[in-house]
């Protein structure tokens, strides 16, 4: 308790420069004999802490004492606030008391210029607890029991052993050992539709670094835009993808996956995608087009 509340007062001389006795002793609800024997043995410790009688006296620590200790520019104080701010975003584990101390410490401002929401529209909840969950369990080397809908429309249960989660192209992933498969595989959290951590744990050394199943020989795929749907292009792709032309059209060019995600992604903008190339696409989308209007026609 005591080791606490010396700790507490030192942040409080960084973050306000000095107090009273009598200030303390109220704000950690004990007497000022005990702050002043606080203070004795915060010097006895090595820390500079003075106290100045007077009008204008109180108690203080030496200026500048601990930044004369800490070998950073005032650049990197705020790169190391910034780094802390985005972590705070997604892990609420008490990072913002440590974003405080270290503002106090070097004397900066924390800007609070980051949030991140993991939920979907209308989904807060569940999203952002089965995020929290899967974090924990990352962190924890713990085994989880997942039910998840696989590319073949399946809903499978899966044990598995999470290694990492991963952000990429607007959906975050998990990258985890599948006990099912023996292998290494990712899954989109959208698609986990229910979520339990098990009290099995797991050695990290067991296994390689997570395979990047993101990356891939795939071939090139070029389409046009009439220049309506540049918000919607520019959401999908990066602006060194798209060429705009004289008349306003956008052509975009990346290399994508030729799977049933993308022939989703083309139906998704209607007739206002032309496929350049790969010209066989233009095909299977036409069949998948037909397919849905024969479904859906009166």
């Amino acid at each position: 308790m005591r080791e606490s509340r010396l700790f507490k007062i030192v942040y409080y001389l960084l973050d306000n420069g000095q107090a009273t006795a009598l200030e303390l002793a109220e704000m950690f609800e004990v007497s000022v004999r005990t702050i002043y024997r606080d203070i004795d043995a915060l010097s006895e410790a090595g820390i500079p802490i003075y106290a100045e009688v007077g009008r204008n006296g109180g108690i203080r620590l030496m200026n500048d004492f601990v930044l004369d200790k800490a070998v950073v520019s005032e650049e990197e104080k705020r790169e190391i606030l910034i780094a802390l701010q985005s972590i705070n975003v997604i892990q609420n584990i008490g990072s913002s008391q440590i974003l405080q101390k270290l503002s106090a410490i070097f004397n900066l401002d924390s800007e609070n210029w980051l949030e991140v929401d993991f939920s979907r529209w209308g989904n807060k909840d569940f999203d952002n607890e089965k995020f929290e969950l899967l974090k924990s369990a990352v962190i924890n080397r713990r085994n989880i029991k997942i039910h998840y809908v696989s590319s073949y429309e399946a809903i499978n249960e899966r044990i598995v052993r999470p290694l990492k989660l991963v952000y990429k192209a607007k959906a975050w992933y998990l990258k985890a050992f599948c006990a099912d498969k023996q292998d290494l595989r990712t899954f989109k959290l959208n698609r986990i539709l229910n979520l339990e951590i098990l009290n099995e744990s797991f050695q990290l050394r067991d296994f390689p670094e997570p395979i990047d199943t993101f990356k891939g020989e795939y071939n090139q795929i070029t389409l046009r835009f009439p220049k309506e749907m540049a918000y919607r292009v520019y959401d999908e792709f990066d602006k060194t993808q798209v060429q705009r032309q004289a008349n306003g059209d956008l052509i975009a060019s990346a290399k994508m996956p030729e799977d049933a995600w993308l022939i989703g992604f083309l139906l998704s903008f209607g007739i206002q995608v032309d496929i350049l190339s790969p010209a066989y696409l233009k095909e299977v989308i036409a069949e998948q087009a037909k397919l849905i209007y024969e479904k859906n026609k009166y």
